[in-house]
């Protein structure tokens, strides 16, 4: 009984402290950022939501290929003869569950231009080289690809590397240039969205677009999905944006031939991340960067994520604010690195103090007046209160943004298989809310502290914001497969199998043969 006394003394104690000014400030701190939150998936909902009625609008007007481009009078020979020349580059490394279906929503694209895919691998012994050439050739005649082999890296990360060796590799003739990576889902007509935008504004330098994740059931797979939910505001403009995403890149393709604003040397020399050193370049050199209100694509994850694969992927997200180009790059990371985890901490602590508080008032409530000496004050519950309604509107506003983007992936892919919000579990997402912010600052410290980080076997060195030493771990073959954070993908070793064709697949080798002979011209 004395003990029970002094557990309830500790929780009474720590409640009246959770009581004071300060504490009421960081509580409601807490709810203020829940509200922000709310407010800014709200405003990526009007956008998303906008672009849906007008897709809806274009079908009751008669264009039924409204996913494809908004007037349909662009799908005439006409205008599809002058659509310029892309040249997708496909960094590829492993080979996973998702892999094959997206790589055939990539190369059975409905882009009117000419079109060739660069799919470019370390090596020959990358489980995606045989796995991407079994596709390819199950698509043969319906589609410009080649294979690359591109080697190792020696002063840069290995997708930059594989990258620029793509682009060195690319068609003279071609006037954009778009990255993807492997774990893209593309829908028909997001390469012509892309040029078409790019063709309306020629001062882009970078287009870009953001995933949608499709959890699979894990927590692991929670905290990702939780951890790009905020992110995604800053894509959902319709327009203007300062947020690059390299899984999903177009741009000039002249600007890689003359290393315009030093994209190249920026990328080759040091460069550890696609997307933050392309973003710092824009920056420097006040160039635009924009993102279409049709650029989401699905992106499900692995259905063996765990949590250890997840803690992984977060702290190559924070690594990535240790690398930078200039010094004012290295302050707008550190000033990133400060506020996000400011705002993560700050995002938790109210939790926690909800916690003692809602303990306190139970005990209180069980024992009544018998501990004299203590004064409880309910204000605590009052601010618990009042956090549990801001987290249900914030929770009600991811909901409604999810939802909505999932419908609009839909309409984009009317071929595909529907998405639904019926798997998602919206406990697990507020418990990965919490383990994301949690974790978060832990991990952004962690890689302050190492200046290193292991990406898929590779051991990459920073110094002065660049890379300047990389270590390949040796492959064993006593120990079971190594696999990426967020596919599940096979690093060694085969796997995999084409799927059969389909409609649009069939629909894409039309098109292929009805270019052919406007490319001889």
């Amino acid at each position: 009984m004395v003990s029970l006394d002094s557990l309830d003394f500790f929780l009474f104690r720590v409640s009246t402290d959770f009581s004071s000014p300060l504490a009421i400030f960081v509580q409601a701190q807490g709810c203020l950022i829940c509200l922000l939150l709310a407010l800014g998936w709200a405003c990526a909902s009007f956008v998303r939501n906008r672009e849906i009625n007008r897709i809806k609008k274009s079908i009751r007007n008669g264009n039924n290929f409204a996913f494809l481009c908004h007037d349909i009078n662009e799908l005439e020979h006409s205008n599809q003869i002058d659509l310029p020349r892309v040249t997708v580059i496909m960094p590829l490394k492993g080979f996973g569950e998702h892999n094959l279906h997206n790589w055939k929503t990539q190369l059975t694209s409905l882009y009117g231009g000419p079109l060739e895919f660069l799919l470019v691998v370390e090596s020959v012994e990358d489980p995606a080289y045989h796995a991407v050439s079994k596709l390819i050739a199950d698509l043969e005649g319906s589609v410009d690809a080649r294979i690359i082999v591109a080697g190792l890296s020696t002063s840069c990360s290995q997708k930059i590397h594989n990258q620029l060796v793509g682009v060195e590799a690319m068609y003279k003739e071609s006037k954009y240039v778009l990255f993807l990576d492997d774990d893209v889902r593309l829908h028909p007509g997001s390469i012509g969205a892309l040029v078409s935008e790019m063709q309306k504004n020629p001062d882009i330098f970078i287009q870009t677009g953001y995933p949608l994740d499709l959890p699979s059931g894990s927590l692991g797979s929670y905290c990702i999905y939780e951890y790009h939910m905020p992110c995604s505001m800053g894509f959902a403009t319709g327009g203007q944006t300062f947020f690059l995403w390299g899984g999903c890149m177009m741009m000039h393709s002249e600007d890689f031939r003359k290393d315009n604003c030093g994209v190249v040397s920026g990328l080759r020399d040091g460069g550890y991340s696609d997307d933050m050193t392309l973003a710092a370049i824009a920056g420097a050199h006040k160039k635009l960067i924009s993102s279409p209100a049709v650029a989401v694509f699905p992106h499900p994850l692995a259905s063996d994520l765990n949590f250890g694969r997840y803690w992984n992927y977060l702290r190559k997200q924070t690594f990535v604010l240790e690398s930078y180009v200039t010094r004012v790059n290295q302050i707008m990371n550190r000033a990133l690195f400060a506020v996000h985890c400011y705002l993560s901490w700050g995002f938790v602590a109210p939790y926690c103090m909800a916690v003692i508080h809602v303990a306190a008032a139970l005990r209180f409530k069980a024992r009544g007046n018998s501990i004299e000496e203590l004064s409880y004050s309910s204000i605590g519950l009052k601010m618990v209160g009042l956090l549990v309604a801001c987290t249900f509107v914030a929770l009600f506003s991811m909901w409604n943004l999810t939802r909505i983007e999932v419908l609009l992936c839909n309409i984009l892919s009317p071929e595909a298989p529907p998405l639904s919000l019926a798997s998602y579990n919206w406990c697990k997402v507020f418990i990965a809310m919490l383990v994301d912010n949690c974790l978060y600052p832990v991990s952004a410290i962690r890689s302050h502290f190492s200046q290193s980080i292991n990406w898929s076997g590779i051991i990459y060195y920073l110094k002065d914001g660049k890379i300047n030493k990389i270590e390949r771990l040796p492959k064993r073959q006593d120990v079971a497969p190594v696999f990426t954070d967020l596919g599940g993908k096979h690093l060694y070793g085969r796997k995999g199998m084409p799927t059969r064709g389909s409609f649009l697949t069939s629909l894409s080798k039309c098109l292929f043969q009805w270019r052919q002979p406007k490319r001889s011209e």
